[in-house]
C-alpha cells in the first residue's frame, strides 16, 4: 500500500532534497506544497499544490483533498535576523501555522514530523541531547520552541526533528550557505572574517532529508536530533572548504562574534548528540568534508 506523504516548504533547501528523495520511493504517494509556484526542476514522481500555511482554510482544504497519512513540516521563517524585526510574520509562519497543521493532523489522523532547531537553546552547554532544557535567546528561537510546545501538547502522533546549520545546494537557491560563500569569496580574492567563538554540528541537507524519511517510515514518535556529528566553528568550516577547493586559506581571518552587529543573538555553543537517532532510526550522517565533496559534484 502506498502511503501519502505531504511536505510543506517544498521550494526550500530541505524541501527540495525531500522531494528528490521521496519522489523515487515507489511506496510513497508524494504531495509537495509551498507558497506560490513550484520552483523544482524535477517534475516527476509527485503532485505539486500551492499552499499558504498561514491560511487555516487553505491548510484544511489541502488535507481534505489529499488526506495525507504523514506530513513533514519544513516550512518556516528561518532568517533569524528578519524574525527580530518582522514579529507578525514570524508569529504567523512559525507558530500559528503549526496550530493549523496540528489541527488538520488531528482531524485526519495524520502523523506529523515537525522540523525544529538548535536555536531553542541558549548555547551555554552544547552539544545537547534530546532531554536538554530549552532556553531561547532570539525571537526565532522563541517561535520555534512555542511551535514544539504546540506539537507536544497535542493529541496527535508526532515527531520533532531538531537540526543545526543546514547546508547544501539546489538549483533555485533563495539563500547562500557557508560553503558557497567561502568558495565564492576566496575565488574572487576577497579577505573574509569568520568567527571562532561559535560551535555547531553542521548538517548536510541530504542527511537531514534522510533523517526525516527514517522518522516517517517508522512513524517514530518523540524528539530526534538530526544533524552532523562534528562540532566545528565557522572558521574551521571555512578552512576545510578552502582546503577542499584548493583556495588560499590566508584570506580567512579569525574573528569573534562581537565584531559583527547582527539583530538576533546567536547561541555560542550548540550542536547535537546523535545517540538516539543512530540507535532508534539507524541515522548515519556524513562528515563535513564528505558533505563538501557531494556539493562539489552538484556545483558542476
Amino acid at each position: 500500500m502506498k502511503k501519502t506523504i505531504l511536505i510543506t516548504g517544498s521550494n526550500g533547501l530541505l524541501g527540495q532534497k525531500l522531494v528528490d528523495l521521496l519522489s523515487k520511493e515507489s511506496a510513497v504517494n508524494l504531495i509537495a506544497t509551498a507558497r506560490g509556484e513550484n520552483r523544482l526542476p524535477n517534475r516527476d514522481g509527485y503532485t505539486y499544490h500551492s499552499l499558504d500555511i498561514t491560511d487555516p482554510q487553505a491548510v484544511e482544504n489541502v488535507f481534505a483533498t489529499f488526506k495525507p497519512e504523514i506530513v513533514i513540516h519544513t516550512a518556516a521563517m528561518t532568517n533569524v535576523d528578519i524574525c527580530e524585526s518582522d514579529l507578525v510574520g514570524c508569529e504567523a509562519l512559525n507558530v500559528k501555522a503549526v496550530e493549523y497543521i496540528v489541527a488538520a493532523c488531528s482531524k485526519y489522523d495524520t502523523f506529523l514530523c515537525h522540523l525544529s532547531t538548535d536555536f531553542i537553546f541558549d548555547g551555554e552547554a552544547g552539544p545537547y541531547d534530546e532531554e536538554a532544557v530549552p532556553n531561547p535567546i532570539s525571537v526565532y528561537g522563541e517561535s520555534k520552541l512555542r511551535a514544539e510546545q504546540i506539537v507536544q501538547a497535542s493529541s496527535i502522533r508526532w515527531a520533532i526533528a531538531r537540526t543545526v546549520l543546514v547546508f547544501g545546494i539546489v538549483p533555485d537557491m533563495s539563500r547562500t550557505n557557508i560553503i558557497l560563500w567561502v568558495k565564492k569569496s576566496l575565488e574572487e580574492g576577497k579577505q573574509i572574517n569568520v568567527v571562532t567563538d561559535q560551535f555547531r554540528t553542521p548538517t548536510l541537507a541530504e542527511d537531514l532529508a534522510i533523517g526525516c524519511w527514517l522518522i516517517a517510515q517508522k512513524e517514530a514518535e518523540g524528539i530526534f536530533n538530526i544533524s552532523g556529528e562534528e562540532l566545528l566553528t565557522p572558521y574551521e568550516m571555512a578552512i576545510k572548504t578552502a582546503e577542499f577547493f584548493h583556495l588560499p586559506t590566508n584570506l580567512i581571518q579569525q574573528a569573534d562574534s562581537s565584531t559583527f552587529s547582527q539583530p538576533a543573538k546567536r547561541p555560542p555553543r550548540t550542536g547535537f548528540i546523535l545517540t538516539k537517532a543512530k540507535s532508534v532510526l539507524g541515522y548515519k550522517p556524513r562528515t563535513f568534508s564528505e558533505g563538501i565533496a557531494l556539493m562539489a559534484t552538484q556545483i558542476q
